[in-house]
């Protein structure tokens, strides 16, 4: 009996022994702010890979897009975690007393562009003043487009209205477009035949964060382990995504959006690479996720001059850092 009890006791060990494992998996849903795409690749490698499983986590994507209300699910409690964009919401949150939080943010710069023809007196970020025809969103014009004229002067009267065609912007070539980094340039490439000026708008100083993390304020305070065991496997599931074999999640981006390609795929794989979208500056030593109260400062600092909040606001009820600035996955990195 005592040689069956060693016997039993050490194949345990070689399972792991841990209590976590052992353990239920916790069930977790997380809902997206558009359809499934390749910047939305950590989660889903966490996913493919069993990093959430390793957490402790059965983690459930839920992927937003144009009809899809993720942000109010999470809010309402129906939702446990939500992918959200700039810190534009989150403050505005604030504003309107919402009791939600950013715990960790995924990309360091937002991926938002602003596109040029090559040749055409277009070519650098203070080029783009000339333009009368600059085509935007009523969402860009009500955010970053405030920022940049209170930050580089340009004027309401140049914008016109963007329908998500690249055809207009294709036709006039003294027009500029809003885009995506990861996306929009190839788009239009493959389009028009000739490759655009890309100015992204974080590397002239619009320093928000984006893909926050987002979830309840509740939630933290009733279970912060759960944040935690999310925010980690998250942040570990990015730097494989970026770093290691990423083609199963590539997989279940496709298979929750069948119109997504392996060249789009790849080439927003390449760009968040390329221009150090998730991983650059504090991430360096802080890992992914990262955030600062200096950086956050900053662009709240911008965003009063813009106009768009109040300088006595309390920005810093919109984020807290109880889970992010660990170095979690460093040791991933290639």
């Amino acid at each position: 009996m005592k040689l069956n009890a060693w016997i039993t006791g050490a194949f345990a060990a070689c399972l792991g022994g841990s209590a976590l494992a052992q353990q239920p998996l916790t069930e977790v849903t997380f809902g997206t702010n558009w359809i499934a795409q390749g910047e939305h690749g950590g989660y889903y490698q966490a996913v493919a890979d069993g990093t959430y499983e390793k957490y402790g986590l059965k983690v459930a994507i839920v992927p937003g897009g144009p009809r899809a209300s993720n942000r109010m699910l999470m809010t309402v409690g129906k939702l446990d975690f939500y992918m959200g964009g700039s810190m534009i919401q989150a403050l505005s949150a604030v504003e309107k007393n919402i009791p939600t939080i950013v715990v960790a943010a995924h990309f360091q710069k937002e991926p938002q562009v602003l596109l040029s023809h090559p040749g055409q007196g277009l070519d650098t970020f203070a080029d783009l003043k000339k333009s009368n025809d600059i085509l935007l969103s009523k969402d860009g014009v009500a955010t970053f487009f405030q920022w940049m004229k209170a930050e580089y002067g340009f004027k309401d009267e140049q914008v016109k209205p963007f329908g998500y065609s690249p055809a207009p912007f294709i036709a006039n070539k003294a027009s500029v477009q809003q885009g995506y980094v990861t996306s929009d340039p190839l788009t239009i490439e493959k389009a028009a035949g000739f490759k655009p000026n890309v100015f992204l708008l974080a590397d002239h100083g619009f320093s928000t964060y984006s893909t926050t993390v987002e979830t309840r304020r509740e939630v933290i305070e009733k279970n912060p382990d759960l944040v935690q065991r999310f925010v980690d496997a998250s942040t570990i599931g990015w730097y494989n995504y970026l770093y290691g074999d990423n083609t199963k999640a590539k997989e279940l981006i496709k298979r929750d959006n069948p119109e997504m390609t392996d060249e789009l795929l790849a080439y927003s794989h390449a760009k968040m690479k390329e221009y150090g979208i998730v991983d650059s500056g504090d991430t360096q030593q802080l890992g992914i996720g990262a955030m600062t109260d200096a950086r956050m400062k900053d662009f709240f600092d911008k965003m009063v001059k813009a106009g768009l909040f109040k300088a006595d606001l309390d920005y810093r009820k919109a984020y807290t850092l109880q889970f992010v600035n660990k170095g979690v996955g460093l040791n991933l990195k290639k």
